[in-house]
């Protein structure tokens, strides 16, 4: 199934939808490409355009619910070629900001997918004298994760986030997502995460950029949501493009005082 788009209704004064002189896009995935188990429409076409302009894509995603295996094969069965390359997850930043921290052991509110990723990399995530208490988004969460997790944290064992999303989109609506963790964990525990890695921060996409020699201003961050891929695009100074296809709306731009280069309905509207 493919979900409908309408035209674009706003193209910003900084550059247009064609995104002339853009080498390479990041595209965030949920509300993005696909919504849920459904193809953006024109998603397929957008990424053909990209292949036969010569725009290099890579695809982001704030969801560590998942692991780079999982993903590659999800954009193949919905007839994306893709490699583990093209794919910068949440779960990349966390991985990059413990190993900085020289953290081995954890206890991880996570899928089997983000600790297998974990622990592929030496780092346990059921430990029982943990240095953090790690939170992912788990879609596989129990009590036992959410008790053992607030037990360590009274101890005194520090909180990092993978990222700060507060909800996942779907068809139906949104999911909580580690934001909603992270009020649970404040209420019960009263601390806050000593760290939150992924979107918006812009080191999830300058070693890509610093790796493809190309300047921010020559890449576009692709999204539909304000405080995560735009505001990393801002931080980044890349070309910010806000699709309204997943959770903002034009209400919630207006609103939020930011400024943004492009704002389309969806991706069928770019590089055209």
């Amino acid at each position: 199934m493919v979900l409908g788009q309408n035209s674009p209704i706003l193209i910003g004064d900084i550059m247009d939808s064609k995104l002339s002189g853009v080498k390479a896009v990041f595209l965030d995935l949920d509300g993005t490409i696909y919504l849920g188990g459904d193809l953006i429409q024109g998603a397929l076409e957008f990424l053909d355009r990209c292949k036969q302009q010569g725009v290099r894509r890579y695809f982001l995603s704030n969801n560590s619910s998942k692991s780079v295996d999982q993903y590659v094969a999800k954009l193949e069965n919905m007839g994306i070629p893709c490699s583990p390359e093209d794919v910068l997850l949440s779960t990349h930043d966390l991985l990059s900001w413990l190993a900085k921290e020289g953290v081995t052991r954890t206890w991880t509110i996570g899928t089997e997918g983000m600790c297998e990723m974990m622990e592929n990399v030496g780092i346990s995530t059921r430990d029982d004298d943990p240095q953090y208490v790690v939170l992912g988004y788990d879609t596989e969460i129990n009590y036992n994760k959410i008790s053992t997790a607030s037990i360590h944290m009274h101890k005194g064992v520090p909180l990092v986030a993978s990222h700060p999303d507060m909800v996942c989109p779907s068809p139906d609506g949104g999911l909580p997502d580690v934001g909603a963790y992270l009020a649970m964990l404040k209420v019960t525990t009263g601390h806050d995460p000593v760290h939150i890695t992924g979107k918006p921060n812009p080191g999830m996409i300058m070693h890509k950029i610093e790796e493809l020699g190309i300047s921010p201003s020559e890449c576009a961050m692709v999204g539909d949501r304000l405080y995560t891929d735009m505001e990393m695009a801002i931080q980044a100074n890349c070309v910010s493009v806000l699709v309204l296809s997943g959770e903002a709306t034009r209400s919630d731009l207006d609103e939020s005082g930011k400024s943004v280069s492009v704002v389309v309905e969806s991706v069928n509207d770019l590089l055209r």
